[in-house]
């Protein structure tokens, strides 16, 4: 279990002092000047030794991205813009920084952007997040009335920073679509090439990243690069925050060590199972957007990129939506699948077909309206959608029928042989995870 001492975000639950006081009391701010004073360089090369990977989902090494950002060019300021759309159903991990730990997030894009020679930071935040956009907005304020940042600060790089309102897009949590937004268009994604790092906000160069691997920088930096990499797997390095919800008996937003076993991470901090761990069917591990995993390979597997993607399913965002034996696991999927129809930007023809197409044949496979031969037209699909779209969207529509598929199809079978023995039974109607 990770110690106290060792967590970055202390103030996690809300229970400290969120204003700049409180956040300087815990940390934060402390001796920023000295880190700025080691130079660009060393603080790239320090994020990259410490073993940092994304915390939005894709799991791309942080250091590694701040040393794609070209060399300033007084023709094409350089930005950064932090990705605070969190809208994967599962995932209320950066809600919380915002909320109650804000100063974090403000001195990690201060030190991100003096590391990429950036002058400008722009948080684009979800639309729903009200309280979090004004904690935000008055954290700044503090930060800007102490000189922390602005023009002329006490760190001697200037710094301005801007938060900007989504309209409720889940695909403007994709980067380029965010980009999209921010400029004020529609929120579609671009083709790539070329990537943000070289024509990204308003055509110059940007990086994009979570407000989470924003938000451990200063402390990794801090306590060195070492300290970070000391815990979980080889690759897979630092603490994470898991966002823990569905059946169990207490839901939580835990910071643990990375590779923690799932077994380990429920019976500590969540109370176990609801029914005990008998009782657990499946685990989706990453958020909506990743496979499912059913209980006999998740319950001991630990939870890190590598471990996951080897069980066909992926960490994502950490948030881990736990199914016990009472739910309808082709009704949730069914219910995913309509998100992801009705998330579609609609851009691309096999992601804006193709989704409804999922909904609608998963939807009468949880009534059992269907025949076995679909099952695998239906497979068919989602490798038709998957890898042929411009963004990950399309792939994230598919994983979950996969994934069902792929450990459920017993269980979809089961159903058809069901209805044609009694076809005129009264088909379910509603496609959400089965009541409490």
């Amino acid at each position: 279990m990770l110690e106290d001492k060792d967590r970055i975000f202390t103030n996690l639950y809300g229970f400290g002092d969120w204003r700049l006081k409180g956040a300087i009391a815990r940390g934060a701010w402390d001796n920023t000047k000295k880190l700025i004073d080691k130079g660009h360089e060393w603080i790239i090369n320090e994020m990259k030794a410490s073993g940092l990977r994304g915390r939005g989902g894709a799991g791309f090494p942080t250091g590694l991205k701040w040393s794609f950002m070209p060399k300033p060019d007084p023709a094409r300021p350089s930005y950064l813009v932090v990705n605070a759309d969190e809208s994967e159903p599962g995932t209320c991990k950066d809600r919380e920084i915002m909320r109650n730990d804000p100063q974090l997030l403000i001195e990690g894009c201060f030190i991100a952007c003096f590391a990429m020679q950036a002058h400008v930071c722009y948080i684009y935040i979800r639309g729903e997040y009200i309280l979090e956009g004004q904690r935000l907005e008055a954290a700044i304020a503090e930060a800007y009335a102490a000189k922390l940042i602005g023009t002329n600060n006490l760190h001697g790089w200037p710094f301005n920073i801007y938060v900007h309102h989504g309209a409720g897009a889940y695909i403007c949590g994709e980067e380029t679509a965010l980009l999209e937004s921010l400029e004020g268009k529609k929120g579609m994604p671009r083709l790539k090439p070329p990537f943000p790092a070289n024509m990204g906000l308003y055509g110059c160069p940007t990086t994009v990243n979570n407000v989470e691997s924003i938000a451990a920088a200063p402390d990794i930096l801090r306590r060195g690069a070492a300290w970070f990499a000391s815990f979980g797997a080889k690759n897979n390095s630092g603490t994470k925050l898991f966002c823990v919800s569905g059946h169990v008996n207490k839901p939580c937003n835990v910071e643990e060590a990375m590779s923690i076993p799932f077994r380990e991470l429920i019976e500590r901090h969540c109370g176990g199972v609801r029914g005990g761990f008998d009782n657990l069917l499946a685990v989706i591990p990453g958020g909506s957007s990743v496979p499912c995993v059913p209980a006999h390979e998740m319950i001991d597997a630990a939870l890190d990129f590598d471990t996951l993607q080897k069980l066909k399913s992926g960490l994502g965002t950490a948030a881990v939506i736990v199914m016990d034996k009472s739910t309808d696991i082709v009704r949730a999927i069914a219910r995913i699948s309509y998100f992801y129809k009705h998330e579609s930007c609609g851009q691309c023809t096999p992601c804006r077909e193709g989704t409804g197409w999922l909904w609608r044949v998963v939807s009468r496979m949880a009534e059992g309206r269907a025949q076995k031969r679909e099952i695998d037209m239906l497979l068919e699909v989602t490798t038709q959608i998957e890898g042929h779209t411009i963004c990950a969207l399309g792939d994230a529509a598919a994983w979950p029928v996969q994934g069902l598929i792929r450990h459920f199809r017993p269980e979809i079978e089961r159903r058809i042989d069901q209805y044609a023995a009694n076809p005129h039974s009264e088909p379910v109607k509603d496609f959400g995870v089965a009541a409490e």
